[in-house]
């Protein structure tokens, strides 16, 4: 297996070479804010068609529910007859404006799709819901069931990273916060109850990290109640800082309204952290009950869960040591890595659907108001004119005319045989 991956990057074009053997495509897309490029269905089909082609590629991976670039692969890959995997990292609702636009897109992109992977039971729930992957029981039309091709596999971590600090006093009880500072994080409920948990414990202080709309309303409120030496805002955190900030403190707080997994969750417990949450998605699936206190996403409720944190820490209950031990064993990229290759496999001998069926089933399933009297023409008419565009660029750019890289294993190391002479890109 050789994976590549396509992605795009403000400052960068072309191919890069990630250590030990990752070769990476930056496509010269501009990102037009917070690192997503402008939606569209064309764009990146001369490129990918070059790409796929050139690297021999069986299987796309595409990610998350708002990447055009993801749903351009999953759309394109189609004309050509490689095979498609999903995997959906978020939970949307099916009330606002843009929710609703998010799930008809998510609909008609999976309408074909070999599999889907979510983090999450819940989050599992969340994506058959929103892209109706539902199959109609044939002695039955009007039961249906959840496609057999939806897993769940979990996200994962590399234990040894999140390593607990030396221990620390408890005469200061340092509260943690890493998050994007929105609304959909649950800021609302940590500036209501942090100016409370500081009255209520003397010894307590906050260190929070993260950047967001939300940030100007952390910091009213630590000038309303005079908390600056008692609340500290560290601004934007680098991944690679994340251990060094979470090792300065004793509790993690996490008072998301939404969440499909939480990584940072997790990563906080393993580096030793007792665990303060808001009880939402897939929050309650990551840890045991002994390692997080749960709280209902309200203000008193939150303080409830947070003073019950502070005495169990006080206490000498919470063994750092032990809760990493624990979650070492918990999410391995090993155990994920099997996982995800199993879902390959069984996508990859799966039988093949040939063009004319797919774009029939597309045409046939899309005209019909399961995914609206609007979106099933509004996708039908991408369909036709993705697959002529896909015809122009077979005569413009012949498949013969293109450099086709060679791939061999030697001795178990990847070596790279044929270097290709142009390119698109």
């Amino acid at each position: 297996m050789n994976p590549i991956t396509i992605a795009h990057a403000p400052d960068r074009v072309g191919i890069r070479w990630l250590l030990p053997s990752l070769k990476v495509y930056c496509i010269p897309f501009l990102p037009i804010a917070s690192s997503a490029t402008l939606p569209n269905f064309f764009t990146a089909l001369p490129y990918l068609r070059t790409i796929l082609l050139r690297e021999h590629v069986h299987l796309i991976h595409a990610h998350a529910s708002l990447s055009s670039i993801g749903h351009e692969g999953i759309l394109h890959s189609h004309i050509m007859g490689i095979r498609t995997v999903f995997t959906d990292h978020s939970l949307f609702g099916f009330e606002d404006a843009a929710s609703i636009l998010t799930n008809k897109l998510l609909a008609g992109t999976l309408r074909n799709v070999d599999a889907v992977i979510c983090v999450s039971h819940t989050g599992r729930e969340n994506t058959v819901l929103r892209g109706e992957l539902f199959e109609r029981d044939e002695n039955n039309p009007s039961q249906l069931s959840v496609r057999q091709n939806v897993y769940v596999i979990p996200n994962a971590l590399v234990a040894d990273e999140f390593k607990p600090g030396p221990p620390k006093s408890t005469d200061i009880i340092t509260i943690v916060v890493l998050s994007r500072l929105a609304y959909r994080k649950g800021i609302d409920l940590l500036v209501a109850t942090a100016p409370r948990i500081c009255a209520a414990f003397p010894s307590v202080k906050f260190i929070i990290g993260g950047d967001g709309p939300k940030l100007i309303d952390l910091l009213q409120m630590r000038e309303k109640h005079l908390l600056q030496d008692r609340i500290e805002l560290l601004g934007s955190v680098r991944h690679s800082d994340v251990r060094s900030v979470l090792h300065q403190g004793v509790i993690f707080m996490n008072t998301s309204l939404t969440e499909s997994f939480g990584i940072a969750i997790l990563e906080a417990a393993c580096a030793g952290l007792y665990v303060v949450s808001t009880r939402v998605g897939g929050v309650p699936e990551i840890l045991p009950k002994d390692m997080i206190s749960f709280a209902e996403p309200e203000e008193d409720d939150v303080f409830r869960a947070i003073t019950e944190a502070i005495h169990i820490v006080d206490s000498g209950k919470h063994d750092p040591q032990k809760a990493h031990a624990r979650v070492k064993t918990f999410y391995t990229w090993e155990d994920v890595t099997a996982r995800t290759e199993k879902v390959y496999e069984a996508v990859i001998k799966s039988p093949q659907i040939e063009l004319w069926d797919r774009m029939q089933r597309w045409i046939l399933q899309l005209g019909t108001l399961k995914l609206g009297p609007f979106a099933g023409p509004i996708y039908t008419t991408i369909l036709i004119v993705d697959c002529l565009f896909f015809l122009f660029l077979e005569w413009w750019v012949p498949r013969e005319d293109l450099d086709y890289v060679n791939y061999h294993w030697d001795s178990n190391k990847f070596e790279r045989v044929c270097l290709p002479r142009h390119s698109m890109l």
